[in-house]
């Protein structure tokens, strides 16, 4: 990491040339050294003798007064538009707030690569003097700051492929930023990525995204920085995107909640770069939301759906959204919700915390009543994980090493791992062709699997454990099966964090070792220190039933007690 503005870093990120280090040292003195003011700088002591947990650091700092506290801590984005609608709080007051907590985060996890307080400041009188003068707002999102991840284009600001190489200046904004803007959002940031926004931990050009909870730990990834972010209260929604567990993976890492639409859903005009390889020949990326509670995800679908964006992106399926479920009273079902519970990929054994969490769901769901509680049998998730491997570099990672080579960026050890499997010469249009072929022969299977086990929903990790520790998120099987098949996954908190290292809790049943990554997962774990690491877990739906996904989450809500 630069030098030129002060982040906690325990682990270092790997050295490039001396053409990349100037490179990058003027960027960061470009986006924070010269922006920041000093009244917003951490003391040097934190910075260079951190608590394990910084979580409670920006209520403690005393950077932030406690309106301010406040306004960052009680609210979430929902909360916060009815706020300003009904002028209990400014947008000023309210972007002040979250853009102050925001720098605050960064340097406490190095969650971002750009903070705009001014740009952010005029937005926001623009929305207050709006509401002064007309008495309505311009929607939903009226006046609420929001974050978003770097490779989404923004006009006036630099978007990339988490290489310095593919860094561009944008003339305009993507589809889902226009879309935001119109429902009222105010934009202050910009959040990190790994290189290639490839990896399951945010490393790369900034920095090592940390985990709030455990700094010794990972942020998760692609969607890191939006993670850390609003695990940290500096944010409260954010638009990350997911293409093998990047929104999913870091909002279980960090604790908050996070959703993968289905592919084709959500817009993407104005998210990919000419840096990318190009996996989405066969393997679909999205955006989707991460944000502090459920009805905000729930707001940003149906904002965003409501403005019809498919006659924009005409490749877009035109699916209505139904629209605060979370927040409505749910009518009894016919038939009691199915839901069947997934406790091992059948390739990796989840570790012991990650077990705790989900015999307690399965504990709280089976004594409420109301639902069918079920095992679900694990289906091919070595053969996915093995296809969707060689998917996502069709081109051998030729185009993501020149990217690196031109400017002399290293390569980091998680992108070599990512791209090990596909590595050699370009494949052919064969190739390809075959690759969409395994791909919709082990979706149809995996569907009458589905059906043969007959449940509507499916509940399983998030990840093979809590957050992993720095440079080990090599397994994605929990996350990256579901983009294989293309089913939306929705992710929630839950009660259980890892414990102490000894305790009898977190230890494993089960002696059978399952495979070779099964053996790794389990060293990892024993090597690893993962105390006060969130457990989250994942639900899932069939494909374009996002809505149900929506619905079966409303009914267990209270049950498991989501917010």
């Amino acid at each position: 990491m630069s030098s030129v503005f002060a982040v906690i870093q325990p682990v270092p990120v790997a050295k490039g040339t001396s053409e990349y280090e100037a490179h990058r040292d003027n960027i960061v003195r470009e986006q924070f050294t010269n922006k920041v003011p000093a009244s917003l700088l951490l003391p040097s002591s934190v910075i260079t003798n951190p608590p394990r947990d910084v979580t409670a650091v920006p209520r403690e700092c005393g950077l932030l007064t406690q309106d301010e506290i406040a306004i960052t801590e009680t609210y979430d984005a929902t909360a916060l538009a009815a706020a300003i609608r009904t002028k209990k709080l400014t947008s000023v007051a309210v972007t002040t707030a979250f853009a102050k907590r925001a720098i605050i985060a960064h340097q406490l996890s190095c969650c971002l690569t750009e903070w705009f307080l001014d740009e952010a400041l005029e937005q926001a009188h623009a929305y207050d003097d709006h509401l002064a003068r007309t008495g309505t707002v311009v929607g939903p999102l009226h006046g609420v700051p929001v974050s978003i991840k770097e490779h989404v284009q923004m006009a006036g600001h630099f978007s990339a492929d988490g290489m310095l190489a593919t860094r561009t200046l944008d003339e305009a904004d993507s589809h889902i930023v226009s879309i935001l803007r119109g429902m009222g959002a105010v934009f202050y940031c910009k959040t990190t990525q790994p290189q290639a926004i490839m990896h399951l931990e945010t490393v790369g050009p900034y920095g090592r995204t940390l985990n709030p909870h455990n700094i010794n730990l990972s942020a998760g990834g692609s969607s890191g920085g939006e993670a850390a972010l609003i695990a940290l209260r500096g944010s409260v929604l954010g638009v990350g995107t997911d293409i093998g567990g990047s929104i999913r993976c870091p909002a279980g890492f960090c604790g908050i909640y996070g959703f993968k639409p289905t592919a084709h859903y959500m817009p993407m005009q104005g998210l990919s770069h000419v840096g990318m390889s190009p996996a989405e020949l066969t393997i679909l990326a999205t955006c989707g939301p991460m944000a502090a509670s459920l009805r905000d995800m729930d707001m940003f679908m149906k904002g965003v759906l409501q403005t019809k964006p498919f006659l924009k992106e005409p490749s877009l399926v035109p699916l209505p959204w139904k629209g605060s479920a979370v927040e409505s009273e749910q009518t009894a079902p016919v038939q009691p919700l199915k839901i069947g519970f997934m406790m091992s990929d059948g390739a990796i054994q989840p570790q012991p915390p990650v077990v705790r969490a989900l015999e307690w769901a399965k504990a709280r769901l089976s004594a409420a009543g109301g639902v069918e509680v079920k095992p679900f049998a694990p289906y091919g998730t070595a053969e996915a994980v093995r296809n969707i491997r060689k998917a996502y570099w069709p081109d051998g990672g030729a185009g993501l090493k020149a990217q690196l080579e031109k400017i002399g960026e290293p390569v980091e050890k998680l992108t070599q791992w990512i791209i090990q499997d596909a590595e050699g010469p370009p494949g052919t249009w064969e190739d390809i062709f075959r690759m969409r072929l395994e791909r919709d022969g082990f979706r149809a299977r995996f569907s009458q699997h589905w059906s043969e086990q007959d449940v509507d929903v499916v509940i399983c990790p998030v990840y093979a454990g809590p957050a992993c520790a720095h440079n080990t998120a090599f397994d994605w099987n929990y996350t990256a099966l579901w983009n294989y098949v293309d089913y939306p996954g929705l992710v929630f908190p839950t009660p259980v964090k890892a414990l102490k290292k000894g305790s009898k809790e977190e230890q494993y049943v089960s002696t059978e070792v399952l495979s070779e990554e099964d053996a790794r997962v389990r060293k990892l774990w024993d090597e690893g220190d993962f105390e006060g690491a969130p457990v989250n877990l994942q639900i899932v739906a069939r494909r374009f039933h996002d809505n149900e996904l929506f619905d079966a989450v409303a009914s267990i809500r209270d049950v498991l007690g989501l917010a």
